[in-house]
Order: C-alpha cells, then sequence, then structure tokens
C-alpha cells in the first residue's frame, strides 16, 4: 500500500528521532561536511565539549583561493610562530576523511581558533566566512535542543538541490539502513573511521564491482557524498547490501575483524545476485555514471514539461 509523502516523512521523523534518542546512536564524535559558497568543509562535532572542529586546509583553501593550500598553511605556521603566537601550537589534530574515502590526521580548530585564524589571512571572504561559521555553530546547538530540526534541515537541502520527493524517499530509508548498520558494527567492536571504510568497501565491492574510491571516479566525484549521486536503484541495491550484511553480522556474531570483512562479502553478494538478475532481465547496467547534476536535471526537466 502506498503512502503519501507527508505520511513517509512522518514515519522516518519518527524512526530518526527513535534512533538519536538510543544510546546505542550517542557517538563522542560526529564528522560532516559543510558547504560555504559551494566549497565544503570537512567539520567534525565533540559531543563532549558541545563544539565544532573544522578542517584547517579546507578553510584556509575557502579563504585564499590557493591550489596549494597546505604549502600556505606550513608557511602561515611558521610565520604565527616567530610573531610569537601560540594559534598554531594550540591546534590539534583529529582524523577526517580524505578524498580517497580514508580517514588520516588532520589538522583542525575549534570555532574561536578559526576566528582567531581568519584575522591572520588577508581575504575578500573573511567577514562573510565569519557569518558563516557562527551560522553552522548555532544551527548545531539548535538541533540538540530539537533533533526534528536537523531532520527537516536535511530534507529541505535536498529538495533546493533539485531531487525528486521519490529519491528522498529511497535517500532518507537509505541513511536509517546506514545507522542500523554501523550501530550493529559499534556493538560488535568494529571502530568508526579506517575499519568503517574498509568493511564499507567490502560490501560495496561485492555488489556493484567497486570499492568506494572507484565508484567515485566513475561518477567522476571528488569529495562529494557517493550516495547522494547514486540513481534510485543504485540505492537501492546498497541499502539491499547494508541491511543483508546487519542481518548476517546478527547471525553469525562475527569476533574478529576479518569475520566482518566476510560477513560485509556476503551481505554485497546478496545485492549483487539481485543487480545481475535484473541487468539480465532488462538488458541495462544498473551502476552509472549518473551523479547528483544529472539526477537534478532530469528532475527538473520532468517538472518544466
Amino acid at each position: 500500500m502506498k503512502i503519501s509523502w507527508l505520511q513517509f516523512v512522518t514515519n522516518w521523523k519518527i524512526k530518526c528521532l527513535t534512533i538519536l534518542k538510543s544510546k546505542n546512536s550517542r557517538m563522542e564524535k560526529q564528522d560532516a561536511i559543510k558547504v560555504f559558497e559551494n566549497k565544503k568543509v570537512r567539520t567534525l562535532w565533540d559531543e563532549k565539549q558541545e563544539k565544532w572542529y573544522f578542517s584547517v586546509i579546507d578553510v584556509i583553501e575557502i579563504l585564499t583561493g590557493s591550489p596549494r593550500p597546505r604549502k600556505y598553511w606550513s608557511a602561515l605556521k611558521t610565520k604565527l610562530k616567530a610573531e610569537g603566537s601560540q594559534l598554531s601550537q594550540n591546534m590539534g589534530q583529529l582524523k577526517m576523511e580524505s578524498e580517497d574515502g580514508k580517514y588520516y590526521n588532520t589538522d583542525v580548530a575549534d570555532t574561536e581558533q578559526i576566528f582567531r585564524l581568519i584575522q591572520s589571512i588577508p581575504s575578500p571572504k573573511a567577514e562573510p566566512f565569519k557569518v558563516w561559521i557562527a551560522k553552522v555553530a548555532r544551527e548545531r546547538i539548535d538541533e540538540i535542543e530539537d533533533p526534528e530540526i536537523g531532520i527537516d534541515r536535511l530534507m529541505e537541502t535536498y529538495l533546493k538541490k533539485g531531487y525528486s520527493k521519490e529519491w528522498i524517499n529511497q535517500r532518507l530509508k537509505s541513511i536509517e539502513i546506514r545507522k542500523e548498520l554501523t550501530n550493529e558494527w559499534e556493538s560488535k567492536g568494529v571502530k568508526k573511521g579506517q575499519e568503517f571504510a574498509v568493511l564499507t568497501d567490502e560490501l560495496t565491492k561485492a555488489w556493484s564491482g567497486f570499492n568506494t574510491k572507484q565508484y567515485k571516479a566513475f561518477k567522476d566525484l571528488k569529495r562529494e557524498n557517493l550516495r547522494d549521486n547514486m540513481t534510485n536503484l543504485e540505492l537501492v541495491l546498497n541499502m539491499l547490501a547494508e541491511a543483508s550484511t546487519t542481518e548476517i553480522s546478527k547471525d553469525k556474531k562475527p569476533k574478529t575483524f576479518i569475520e566482518h570483512k566476510i560477513v560485509a562479502q556476503k551481505g554485497g553478494k546478496v545485492a549483487k545476485a539481485a543487480r545481475v538478475q535484473l541487468e539480465n532481465t532488462t538488458g541495462k547496467k544498473v551502476v552509472t555514471k549518473q551523479n547528483a547534476k544529472v539526477l537534478a536535471a532530469k528532475t527538473n526537466k520532468k517538472i518544466n514539461e
């Protein structure tokens, strides 16, 4: 039985709020990608300290427009140290996702440190970036006080990007299923970051033939989120792979990381069987080069026709 868009959204909100309130869904640190003027900034929310950390390299790239932000940051650190500033020394490092899908230690700064850093970089974007940083910080506090705000913002973002409601339905379901899988991994002692990435690669390659890096390259993506650039069919098969992995893990109760890899491969193969059968029936490939721009363009075309 089909349900209305409003009913689907309501059901999904209830499910997400339940997950957010559960103890298993609480993490000390949560990473995310924020966007300033179409430029992505890797961020991480520290739940204990209740503060954002921002990738310094990403911030410098935005403010300076430099093609070599790492070199710029290295020179700036030397300059600040020579001036007696303790800013760079007081900054730390946290693991953040790189373009290859893996996590590496990255120089990070909290909101206060970012404001101080901006003062050291001559840039016409300094003021609008300060406003943006303050907005990001405020929005997170709002979402803590009322989690439903964050859910509403997510749906609004997808609609503004031009995605169809049908695609958004699948994407929201995929978020729920992914969360159930990561909760299962965490409960079995799998470490967030590198180990999550390895297992995700295993199940993705098992069903699609590509690991995450290869899949993104196939779709001509760099830092973009892979799932945000999947078609409806790709999302469905990826969900099947992740849901299957969750169920197999619950049944087999893997204890070692090698056993978790085997489970991820088995979960992916369930979705592969569905993909192969569908391709043999339709004569069309499921995994395509289509990305978010193409998907949004198709939706807009349908609306205008």
